[in-house]
């Protein structure tokens, strides 16, 4: 295991995420948000597991993150459905996961979410698009793990804005809205009036296309012939979490980091973060997200340096969108610190 490149807030590493998580300090890590390769029934270039052994395999991270996650810090895990081989039967993994991480773990189940896509394409091909007995498969579950029964998170930081009529609504909703007691005895009106909150608090299922094909990342790695990773979810959806769950200057860390979409959202929002993946060509090209377009001279240069390999780990903290992304944030460079392997 090494370390491949760093910016001002984090740190990106080649290697099994187990030994990373075996070297940092107990207690150090207030979010650990991934997406580690789904139990599918076909082998991908990412490296998923079949499914028979896959929850015995993603308990053993578990693990390890219970030990180096603090007493308030969150565990969220995004987990793609599948179907049993060769049937129309759904397997039961994610839910096994979700079981076995608190009954073998430790951990609580805070709460579970759902991830809809709503462009995701159909499949199997078998059942939804040839015998058409099987609908689109369009949701990921998301477990929401903790060590407590209260860990950090404030619902403030992710409300979504109200809508017009919901805003008329609160301004004057005795003139507005004449609501009876609903069947099970609540009044609703009792909702509205001094409480107002300045947008909506948002549901556990959580709406986010994944359709971004033209996105910087993908721009610069077909023009420096960087390996691309098939499998990014969206920005939104670490977003989301890194809003809900940390403050300035926690430490995030993306154990399957792929493409490393939470480390890039994890420097604008002005927290560490640390990334690790075995595939080291992934990892490289997951530096573009740090670069700007059109790419420079001494981009490429860096790039170059890093595809080589040579003199690591590479800085990339004199990169101009760093430096864009620090003045948005109005923070400092270098202001943290953790133990690395």
């Amino acid at each position: 295991m090494y370390e491949l490149y760093y910016t001002g807030f984090g740190r990106a590493y080649v290697g099994d995420s187990k030994e990373l998580l075996s070297s940092l300090d107990e207690g150090s890590v207030d979010l650990v948000i991934t997406s580690p390769p789904f139990a599918l029934q076909r082998k991908k270039e990412y490296g998923n597991k079949e499914q028979d052994e896959y929850v015995d395999w993603l308990i053993e991270y578990g693990r390890l993150i219970f030990r180096v996650l603090k007493e308030t810090g969150s565990f969220v895990l995004d987990l793609g459905g599948a179907y049993k081989k060769g049937r129309p039967v759904r397997s039961l993994y994610n839910y096994r996961v979700l079981i076995r991480m608190c009954d073998d773990c430790g951990f609580d189940l805070a709460e579970e979410f759902f991830w809809h896509n709503p462009a995701k394409l159909p499949s199997p091909i078998e059942w939804v698009n040839k015998r058409k007995i099987r609908v689109k498969d369009s949701v990921n579950t998301v477990w929401w793990f903790s060590k407590t029964d209260f860990p950090k998170a404030d619902v403030k930081k992710v409300l979504t804005p109200y809508s017009e009529r919901m805003k008329k609504l609160l301004k004057d909703p005795d003139s507005f809205y004449k609501p009876k007691k609903r069947p099970s005895g609540h009044d609703i009106s009792k909702s509205f009036g001094s409480s107002i909150n300045s947008g909506a608090i948002p549901p556990n299922l959580l709406q986010f296309p994944n359709t971004n094909s033209n996105s910087q990342y993908l721009r610069m790695c077909k023009e420096l012939s960087a390996k691309k990773h098939p499998a990014r979810f969206p920005a939104k959806l670490p977003e989301f979490f890194i809003d809900f769950l940390t403050d300035e200057n926690d430490l995030v860390l993306d154990i399957f980091a792929g493409s490393n979409t939470t480390g890039e959202v994890a420097e604008m929002k002005g927290r560490r973060w640390i990334a690790c993946d075995l595939d080291r060509d992934y990892l490289v090209a997951s530096a573009l997200r740090f670069f700007e377009h059109p790419i420079n001279d001494k981009q490429r240069k860096k790039f170059a340096e890093l595809t080589k390999g040579t003199e690591l780990p590479i800085d990339l903290r004199n990169i101009k969108r760093q430096q864009e992304l620090f003045a948005q944030q109005n923070v400092a460079l270098n202001r943290f610190s953790f133990v690395a392997p």
